[in-house]
């Protein structure tokens, strides 16, 4: 499967979830998560929903602050797991 984004929303059993290890708490999470669950087997699916455009600033994308955050979580991350 290939997926587009790393969007807000997962859906998951907690006890599975937690069994995973998850460790990052920032920008690096949805990264690790979908590495980790691909790892563990699961089956991950994407599904279209309807929203609104954006209104206000990324916290992420919007600064380059938060830009530069995100990059250095999701490079340990792939470091760790990749």
């Amino acid at each position: 499967m290939r997926l587009h984004d790393l969007g807000p929303m997962r859906a998951a059993v907690r006890s599975r979830l937690l069994e995973l290890g998850l460790t990052d708490r920032r920008f690096g999470y949805p990264l690790e998560m979908v590495l980790r669950v691909a790892a563990a087997g699961w089956r991950i699916a994407e599904v279209d929903v309807d929203y609104l455009p954006r209104t206000g600033r990324s916290k992420v994308t919007g600064t380059v602050r938060g830009t530069l955050r995100a990059v250095a979580d999701m490079r340990r991350v792939m470091a760790e797991l990749g």
